[in-house]
């Protein structure tokens, strides 16, 4: 093919590459959890503990908010699935380790930076273990205990204490050592959690869309309403008896037999089959 001036001209239609962008929405919910942490953080060194707890706890319910928005809006992307892990082990692994260091942990010396280092390594190990194993894992349940209430654990249990008026250094039931290695030991264990086999229910089998009977929502408002009555009290309760669930489960199954591990297949190196049976 030839144009006026005699010249030849390739047939064949030059492809513009499509410029690659990124979901707003779902990523600005991230954005606003990972604020959550950083202000948690940033609150801890200016010893209101009670604010970076708060923030935690806020950023726990924008986490829970991302990935269904971008479920219901179709705007779901890998870009949004690196930075929801980038977010949470700001919020739920960098910021409880370091508001537990600043409130108690600090006075224990290196056994003080050592259990909030296992605890901020745990959730690193937990976060990648998750998104590795994220298509071999039955998705009701959790392989380990999900680093959000891991976090509520640490940060919950310096909320309780803030809001009934003990300062650092304070002796309530306990004395102020018994409380600081209380906290040892609560870092340690929502850390180590993380990165076991126990199995923790995920609720992911809960579909919003669907109907429900009425008795649910009057449920649902006597929940909030029990909530309500000292919140601090009633969340920490809550995820204490979580963060103890995935235990119970793990028992029940091996007293019936069943098989422990939530993993169904695994094709990723390390082999995982032999080690959670």
């Amino acid at each position: 093919m030839h144009d006026g001036n005699g010249d030849a001209v390739n047939p064949v239609a030059v492809v513009h590459k499509r410029r690659k962008g990124i979901y707003v929405l779902p990523n600005l919910i991230t954005l606003a959890a990972l604020f959550g942490g950083f202000y948690a953080i940033v609150m801890a060194m200016n010893g209101r503990f009670d604010l970076a707890a708060a923030g935690v706890f806020c950023a726990m319910v924008l986490d829970s908010l991302d990935g269904r928005v971008a479920r219901m809006t179709n705007t779901q992307s890998a870009f949004g699935e690196q930075m929801d892990s980038l977010s949470d082990m700001v919020s739920f692994g960098v910021a409880p380790a370091l508001i537990a260091y600043e409130w108690a942990l600090s006075s224990l010396g290196r056994w003080g930076w050592i259990a909030a280092f296992v605890y901020c390594s745990c959730a690193a190990l937990r976060l990648a273990r998750f998104n590795v194993n994220t298509g071999t894992v039955d998705r009701r349940w959790f392989q380990g205990l999900p680093s959000p209430a891991a976090a509520a654990l640490v940060t919950g249990f310096i909320w309780l204490l803030s809001d009934a008026g003990l300062e650092q250094g304070q002796d309530g039931l306990l004395s102020w050592l018994q409380l600081t290695w209380v906290m040892f030991a609560l870092t340690l264990y929502a850390g180590l959690t993380m990165v076991t086999n126990a199995p923790f229910y995920s609720f992911k089998d809960l579909r919003l869309k669907k109907s429900v009977p009425f008795a649910s929502i009057v449920l649902i408002v006597l929940a909030i309403a029990i909530i309500n009555i000292h919140a601090p009290t009633v969340l920490f309760c809550l995820f204490v008896i979580y963060g103890t669930s995935g235990y119970g489960v793990y028992a029940w199954r091996r007293a019936k037999g069943y098989r422990a591990s939530v993993i169904s297949t695994s094709t990723d190196e390390p082999e995982e089959r032999g080690l959670h049976e």
